[in-house]
């Protein structure tokens, strides 16, 4: 049978095997997957280990996934544009392939939603590696602009000057910031921590949309307070992690999964329906 991994760590908490397994089911592909945690410095060894004993693919999470596009053999477009590898697929003429499905997976998830990113002006909290995979998806989407706001500001430019002749994408600081934006993407971890970006209230809406990248049980701190002060749709990241897998899933067997179902069975599993 064919085995599948996810390489991350901490790892155990990853719904992936839940994900994926559905997925398998629900298109008659006989295949397991399951979890590795190798210590931060042994990644790379473990991962040779994988593909060498018959692995034919595999997920990669945090901390490991600009350390997986050093590794691999070969990059497809969209992973050399992130700078980072969240799945790996083991070619059949023996070559490690390294994609990046992590935008795909955000804008699939957003159109879902009825969010429209055409001529849309979008704001992008946050410069790391979350950034970076989802400005070349979304600036695909032809908004009218998109604006990248970091703590760090040097970094927001540094991105928008990298991603530039993509569209019209610029960095501005918190304080710069100044509406009507249509769409606000959290790609910071601050919502893991509890907490938030220095974002002023005078940005939200009624009819504004808020994107966490970030997801749990409940609400995360950045839509709690985005709900506050009056925007009527947000969104957390679940459907984008399934619509990723949805797409890792299509690298590695050739098959669209449906998400509508897994989402719902997911969000059971979590206790959020």
């Amino acid at each position: 049978m064919d085995r599948y991994l996810v390489f991350g760590h901490p790892v155990r908490h990853s719904k992936s095997p839940f994900i994926h397994t559905l997925f398998a089911r629900q298109t008659q592909q006989e295949l397991e997957y399951g979890l590795a945690e190798p210590a931060v410095d042994e990644f790379a060894q473990a991962l040779r280990t994988f593909f060498d004993q018959g692995g034919k693919g595999c997920n990669v999470t945090v901390p490991f996934k600009e350390q997986a596009f050093t590794l691999v053999d070969r990059l497809s477009p969209r992973a050399k544009r992130a700078g980072a590898v969240n799945t790996i697929k083991l070619t059949d003429d023996g070559v490690l392939l390294g994609d990046n499905t992590d935008g795909a997976g955000l804008v699939a998830d957003l159109k879902s939603h009825g969010v429209t990113l055409a001529d849309s002006r979008i704001l992008l909290l946050g410069a790391g590696g979350a950034a970076r995979g989802a400005l070349a998806p979304l600036l695909a989407e032809l908004p009218s602009e998109l604006v990248i706001a970091n703590r760090t500001h040097t970094k927001a430019q540094q991105l928008a000057a990298e991603f530039c002749d993509l569209g019209p994408v610029t960095a501005q600081t918190y304080e710069q910031l100044a509406g009507p934006f249509d769409l606000v993407i959290n790609s910071t971890s601050a919502s893991l921590q509890g907490e938030l970006p220095p974002l002023t209230p005078a940005l939200i809406h009624t009819d504004i949309a808020i994107y966490d990248m970030m997801y749990g049980a409940s609400d995360t701190a950045f839509i709690s307070w985005a709900k506050q002060h009056g925007a009527r749709q947000t969104m957390d990241g679940l459907g984008m992690l399934v619509e990723q897998a949805a797409e890792a899933f299509t690298v590695w067997r050739g098959i669209r999964p449906g998400t509508k179902q897994v989402l719902r069975e997911l969000k059971r599993n979590l206790g959020v329906i």
